[in-house]
């Protein structure tokens, strides 16, 4: 099991990469792209979207996949 200071640098990247992409998309929420990411991972009917706190880990679990595929490209 990782160490937690470890998870916390790891879920601190994520929201950095997260912020990034908001930050390219201009805060727009509901701007087609961040649409399109939110049907792609949850599908077009929210009534089956998984519950508020899965969707926020989901999305967390993106943020520190990106980070992850950027260090990997730095090597």
């Amino acid at each position: 099991m990782r160490h937690w200071i470890t998870a916390r640098i790891d879920d601190l990247r994520a929201l950095w990469q997260l912020l990034l992409l908001l930050a390219a998309v201009r805060f727009r929420f509901r701007g087609p792209y961040l649409r399109w990411r939110r049907e792609t991972a949850f599908g077009h009917d929210p009534e089956r979207w998984p519950p508020a706190r899965e969707r926020r880990r989901a999305v967390l679990r993106y943020g520190a996949w990106v980070s992850r595929m950027k260090r990997v490209r730095r090597w």
